[in-house]
């Protein structure tokens, strides 16, 4: 059985694309978990195993594995790098007892970095420093070191976080220096080392986990999975006592204001080896294990002996500033598409979601509408394509920004947003994000690269990201982290283009395109379904225009020659995303998702409709 002094628990802190996922691996295989001739041994990201997760080359849920190491039991936490999903990191950090704050050697810490190591010193954690990706060709590992050294000194809350490890290394590689090679950094790949240094200091700069081992058993849930057999896994640091399996147990879960309690037996305990749960017949304080036997999801909540019912304060998560609309899909095309299409079925997919994401705030507005907040336009385009992926049809509003009320005043979140591009676009990244009303904190240029700071309202940000992308040929890097909140102001709209509404439903014509197009770009080819409402393309112009994609060519005595009748070229189509959808979506518009289609439409569909509508909004901005 492990002994609490031989446990180690840390979770790796870093930015995205900093090398976080492929340290994890090269410790799983330099631990020796995998047998030489199993599957693992020659893949990368082994922990970022969802579709979409590989698919965008991100982490997106918090994951744990433990290595051995010595006789030690290293349980390693391994977070998600993106600001948007901070509430995975948030809600796992309470179960490390040490951090690894990965650095990336050439861009130094970014703004996740400080906000993940922020909750972390908060929590008492002490850091080791790895300056990952040493040998990259700009790579600057002292100018990274001294970028970390600022930030903990800014960030830390105990003395003891400012007395820190330094390694130097190649994650994706495995391999760690102490000290930082002499020569040349870009041929460092090829010096004799292994992942030891880290695994050395793991184990002596670590703390065992703390709690008494007598004590009675006490937990708080951090995670959840679900076995098809037994039912859910509800995962957790135990912070005091002991579990054995059969024990009387009780979840206690604050909701609403009202504590509510839930019996049930520790059917099963597991513990991690590697990167699969093992069945074990107990467990004590400082272990991060599973137990079977209570069927509800009790994220944030408390798991205790039921002779001693005593809850721990509840997970703290930073607050969401975006939400979006979900709805039934009621185009007229709403059913053809899904597998699951009624609102019904949404709302309790979406339930389910709230069960197991505590970084989603999930309300349901009424029968045929529901809210979701979240921190950020990708972790809800994430979501929106999970459901479209599992076969869910339904319809979502432009994402909003959620405000609050202080003392009476209506405020809203502020976001410092850091953005890296080549020198040849510093003007356009100026005028971009001058007329969004962003303020410049600070701009450098270094190796050709320009380094922006701004501060920019959340509602400015939406939609920036792609704008950007287009302005610079993907060749920009943001990345943005919630500031505070400011006082509402009134602003303007960022301007959009107007769009091209079909004016019939039926299938697009090649012929009516070829007219069609020359107003604008198009979403769709010929034999697109099309109806009524729905918007086809963008409009060279500021206005809505209406038009007619299913125009089919009158039939006329006159003869024609061939040339006029078939030479009909088409411009390719604008290329419908989903990221490109959600932010270039207007407040009179909204996205119908199907597993199979995007397709932008207005929320009044005929024409008469949105006259009127357009009637009563300008009758209350002249109220106003």
């Amino acid at each position: 059985m492990t002994t609490q002094e031989n446990i180690r628990n840390i979770a790796i802190i870093a930015h995205v694309d900093h090398g976080k996922t492929s340290l994890v691996d090269s410790l799983m295989k330099q631990a020796h978990i995998f047998r030489e001739n199993q599957e693992e041994m020659g893949k990368e990201l082994i922990l970022d195993s969802g579709e979409l997760e590989r698919e965008k080359g991100i982490t997106i849920r918090a994951k744990n594995i433990s290595i051995p190491y010595k006789g030690f039991k290293i349980n390693i936490i391994d977070t998600p790098g993106h600001a948007d999903f901070g509430g995975e990191v948030e809600r796992t950090l309470s179960m490390a007892d040490g951090c690894i704050l990965l650095v990336d050697a050439q861009e130094g810490p970014m703004p996740q970095t400080r906000f993940v190591t922020k909750k972390a010193f908060e929590l008492g954690l002490r850091p080791i420093v790895l300056i990952n990706k040493i040998d990259k060709s700009y790579a600057n590992p002292a100018r990274a070191l001294d970028k970390v050294t600022d930030l903990i000194l800014s960030l830390a809350t105990d003395e003891s976080q400012l007395d820190f490890t330094v390694l130097y290394g190649i994650g994706r590689i495995g391999k760690i220096f102490s000290t930082l090679p002499a020569g040349d950094l870009t041929q460092a790949g090829d010096l004799d080392a292994t992942l030891e240094p880290l695994l050395e200091a793991i184990v002596s700069q670590v703390p065992a986990p703390k709690g008494d081992v007598t004590a009675p058993f006490q937990m708080q849930v951090n995670g959840m999975e679900y076995d098809t057999h037994v039912g859910r896994y509800l995962i957790g640091k135990i912070s005091r006592g002991t579990v054995h399996k059969g024990d009387s147990i009780v979840l206690m879960q604050e909701t609403d204001g009202e504590v509510k309690t839930h019996n049930g037996k520790a059917d099963k305990i597991l513990t991690r080896d590697g990167i699969e749960f093992v069945e074990v017949d107990s467990a004590l304080a400082g272990e991060i294990i599973a137990i079977a036997g209570i069927d509800v999801s009790g994220i944030g909540g408390t798991i205790c002996d039921s002779k001693n019912q005593e809850m721990l304060p509840p997970l703290k998560l930073s607050n969401p500033s975006v939400k979006i609309t979900f709805e039934a899909n009621t185009s007229p095309l709403a059913g053809k598409e899904g597998k699951f299409v009624t609102m019904k079925l949404l709302q309790q997919r979406l339930d389910l979601e709230k069960e197991n994401n505590v970084g989603l705030t999930i309300k349901k507005i009424d029968e045929s509408s529901c809210s979701v907040e979240g921190r950020g336009e990708l972790q809800l385009s994430i979501l929106i394509e999970t459901l479209r992926r599992e076969g869910y049809e339904f319809q979502v509003r432009k994402p909003e920004v959620v405000m609050h009320k202080e003392n009476d005043v209506l405020m809203e979140p502020l976001e410092e947003l850091y953005i890296d591009v080549p020198e040849d676009y510093v003007g356009t990244i100026t005028q971009a994000l001058s007329s969004r009303n962003a303020v410049l904190g600070t701009m450098d240029v270094e190796n050709g690269q320009a380094h922006f700071i701004y501060k920019i309202l959340t509602r400015n940000l939406l939609g920036l990201r792609l704008v950007l992308l287009t302005a610079t040929k993907g060749n920009v890097i943001m990345n943005n982290f919630l500031a505070g909140y400011v006082p509402v102001t009134k602003q303007p709209e960022p301007y959009r283009k107007g769009v091209l509404i079909g004016t019939e439903s039926g299938k697009a014509i090649a012929y009516a395109l070829n007219t069609v197009q020359e107003r604008g770009d198009l979403f769709i080819i010929p034999g697109d379904e099309v109806y009524e409402g729905m918007i086809i393309g963008i409009n060279k112009y500021p206005e809505d225009l209406d038009v007619n994609p299913a125009k089919a060519k009158h039939s006329s005595s006159v003869r024609q020659s061939s040339a006029v009748t078939t030479d009909v070229k088409l411009k390719a189509p604008l290329q419908m995303s989903l990221e490109f959808a959600l932010s270039f979506m207007a407040k009179d518009e909204m996205l119908e998702v199907t597993p199979i289609n995007l397709r932008l439409r207005k929320i009044h569909l005929s024409k008469t409709q949105r006259d009127v509508q357009r009637r009563k909004d300008r009758q209350l901005q002249s109220n106003d």
